[in-house]
């Protein structure tokens, strides 16, 4: 298939930039906050609900600023991300959080020059055997840390006055580890003081249901609660009981060689009547720090010019892939109290 066909595929699903939408499915007031202040959720447009930009692996105790050139992230990062805007998308959600490499003042010369909106996170990141976890989580209470996020939420990050627009952590172990559980309960006080999203990189889905208890025994709603890279459980009955739960499931990844068992995730979900609880994004990106020019930089086009053509051939309407890119996340990010 020609690109100028996979257009008209993308085009007939009515989620070209510029195309005609009622946001009808979109609860009306609500608010999302980008690195530029706060958007009614209605102007997200297509949105992509799990990328990076930048990512550095060496660990909390010696990540620091002093390890890249901004500008040099600037310039690998700005032609995926221009791109990204022409093939559609309006809004990408930055998924990398503090001591793994977050840098808000980056993600506003990047959102300013590509005309997309940016979403950054508070929260920590506690998979990879806890080695993105700053030491002050293991001597401070979830409260304690909670009131970390929340200050960012109210005066903004490390003195730049970028709010979150969601909050970012992280498992992979089942059962959870104490610093894990201890990370999920701040998230859920967090969010109780702000009305942050909570997404949970997890590893499968009893973790996952562990995590969802742990919310709900603070009193917030699932459907204040993203499952990211639920296509990592392959029991999808998981997904189903998460889903019906009220929750997000989100199918991330996606990419040539896992597009096929994307399709069938989604399928599935619009077979059981649960499409309103989908999100789907590439977990795509980045610039590696300590990479000699960043290492390879995948962009962020293969949903635009390969996954939504597929899902037109698997049965999906247009509706239901505006559904999918526009409305639920418009949905799952805007920032309002959710309790059980």
């Amino acid at each position: 298939m020609k690109l100028i066909n996979r257009r008209k595929f993308i085009q007939q699903a009515g989620v070209l930039a510029g195309s005609p939408l009622v946001p009808d499915r979109i609860k009306a007031g609500g608010k999302v906050m980008t690195v530029n202040g706060p958007i009614p959720s209605s102007d997200l447009g297509l949105a992509l609900s799990h990328e990076h930009i930048m990512v550095d692996f060496i660990g909390s105790g010696a990540v620091s600023r002093s390890r890249y050139e901004a500008e040099e992230v600037f310039n690998a990062a700005l032609p995926k991300l221009i791109s990204a805007r022409r093939a559609g998308c309006k809004s990408l959600f930055e998924c990398t959080p503090a001591y793994l490499g977050r840098d808000v003042d980056l993600l506003k010369r990047l959102s300013a020059a590509s005309n997309l909106h940016l979403i950054t996170n508070t929260g920590y990141y506690g998979a990879a055997a806890e080695k993105y976890f700053p030491a002050h989580v293991y001597k401070e209470t979830a409260k304690e840390l909670a009131q970390r996020w929340i200050h960012e939420w109210s005066t903004g990050i490390d003195g730049t006055g970028v709010k979150p627009g969601f909050i970012k952590t992280g498992v992979d172990t089942f059962p959870l580890t104490a610093a894990q559980q201890k990370v999920i309960e701040a998230a859920a006080i967090t969010h109780l003081a702000t009305g942050l999203t909570i997404g949970i990189h997890t590893g499968n889905g009893a973790a996952a249901m562990e995590e969802l208890q742990i919310i709900k025994r603070q009193g917030v709603s699932a459907n204040a609660w993203i499952w990211i890279h639920a296509q990592n459980e392959k029991d999808r009955e998981f997904h189903i009981r998460a889903a019906r739960e009220g929750a997000w499931v989100e199918y991330d990844n996606v990419n040539a060689k896992s597009k096929q068992q994307h399709i069938d995730f989604v399928v599935d979900m619009k077979n059981a009547r649960l499409l309103d609880h989908v999100l789907i994004s590439q977990d795509s990106g980045w610039y590696h720090v300590g990479e000699k020019n960043g290492g390879n930089y995948n962009g962020y086009d293969f949903i635009f010019s390969e996954f939504i053509p597929a899902l037109r051939d698997a049965g999906l309407t247009g509706e239901e892939i505006n559904r999918i890119f526009i409305h639920n996340p418009a949905n799952a990010f805007s920032v309002r109290i959710r309790k059980v």
